[in-house]
């Protein structure tokens, strides 16, 4: 039996949200969501900067996104050993100086090096308050993921209003305010991670990691594959104003982010992550026919804006909440190879193979989440032992 988080016995519940709770956190995800989205907009001046050409400037993204990629299993092992606010703390510390060897950098190697430390530190908050917030309940990891998108969309504009004056303007915005969020960890400190409830089914525990690695890599490679080439898709069928609709996917996955972390606690994670799963795929179907496509990619962003955050949630329920930072490897290779593949579908089939691969994976997800959710289900009698 499933039940929502609002449900719950007292011993259970998750914790009331505050903005001493979350103001640390949403601070730290709006730092993250600025550069993780700052070094593609930020290309052209890059170029001009350091003198190198489109085929090179590339890989100072790629960098960076080694570096968020190699932190979490790095973070998980630190959480064995050091508190939660120390690691947090830390990766906040290194992101600054990573991001402060880019804006100061002579060189076009040690750009790169300050990008895959900045990388490391991005990688190893995220990780952490991903596990922290999660802990807490689905309203929490999906409120602090929102701010996260409403500074990838800050990005962009962060970086035309201050880089044609010099390139480092836009890191050292980056650096200050994670000096910001380490003065509100300070203040407020972060949540602890919580304990998951003993009347959970623990059954099976390495199967359910599995389960719930699929789920989150299956999760991320729909994301990036949704983001990366659906606007290839559209401009394939002739619509005009592709970039709109892109823009208008990720704003309905921060919309429905922010839309959980309102009234997310009132559904049990295993139904919101299923119906938004189904709803994923039907959108990748409906894309298949060019005139539903457009708004079935906006649509499509709002389906997805529930699934990861609540997905951490659902895991702390079974498994212990440091397990997260491993979870957010699988999600990794999810979104490298996933944009991959689908590259390659394109060339040998056009763009039809874009919406056909993405109902193909949503139906995938849609399967995993029914088999995690079986395997999860709390008994009945738990709930009721626990008031």
């Amino acid at each position: 039996m499933s039940v929502p988080e609002s449900a719950l016995p007292e011993s259970v519940k998750p914790l009331r949200l505050s903005l001493p709770m979350l103001g640390a956190g949403a601070a730290a995800f709006f730092t993250l969501g600025i550069i993780q989205a700052m070094y593609g907009p930020a290309f052209a001046f890059f170029e001009d900067r350091f003198g190198i050409d489109k085929s090179a400037v590339g890989w100072i993204a790629s960098v960076h996104f080694l570096g968020s990629a190699l932190a979490p299993p790095l973070t998980g092992l630190a959480l064995t050993r050091l508190s939660l606010r120390r690691v947090v703390v830390s990766g906040l510390l290194i992101l600054a100086f990573g991001v402060c060897v880019v804006a100061a950098a002579p060189l076009w190697s040690l750009a790169l090096l300050g990008a895959l430390v900045g990388g490391l530190g991005v990688g190893s908050v995220s990780a952490a308050l991903n596990a922290a917030y999660a802990s807490v309940g689905t309203r929490a990891v999906n409120l602090v993921n929102a701010v996260f998108g409403l500074g990838s969309i800050a990005a962009p504009l962060v970086v035309a209003g201050l880089a044609p004056r010099t390139l480092a303007f836009p890191f050292l915005v980056v650096a200050g305010l994670s000096a910001l969020t380490l003065g509100l960890v300070r203040l407020w400190g972060v949540p602890a991670m919580q304990v998951a409830p003993a009347q959970a089914v623990v059954a099976r525990p390495g199967v359910q990691f599995g389960l719930f690695a699929l789920l989150i890599a299956t999760y991320v490679g729909l994301e990036a594959g949704y983001g990366a080439w659906l606007a290839r898709h559209l401009d394939g069928l002739g619509v005009a104003g592709s970039a709109f609709i892109l823009s208008g996917f990720w704003a309905g996955l921060t919309l429905g982010r922010i839309i959980t972390g309102a009234v997310g606690a009132r559904v049990s994670p295993p139904r919101l992550v299923l119906g938004s799963s189904i709803l994923v795929a039907l959108c990748a179907l409906a894309a298949t026919q060019p005139a539903l496509a457009p708004g079935a990619y906006l649509l499509a962003g709002l389906a997805l804006g529930p699934i990861f955050g609540t997905t951490l949630a659902w895991m702390t329920r079974t498994l212990p909440a440091r397990l997260i930072p491993f979870l957010l490897v699988a999600g990794s290779a999810g979104g490298i190879l996933m944009p991959i593949l689908l590259g390659v579908l394109y060339s040998r089939s056009g763009p039809a193979a874009v919406p056909a691969s993405l109902t193909v994976l949503g139906v995938v997800l849609v399967i995993l989440v029914a088999a995690t959710a079986r395997l999860t289900r709390l008994r009945p009698a738990a709930v009721v032992g626990g008031v």
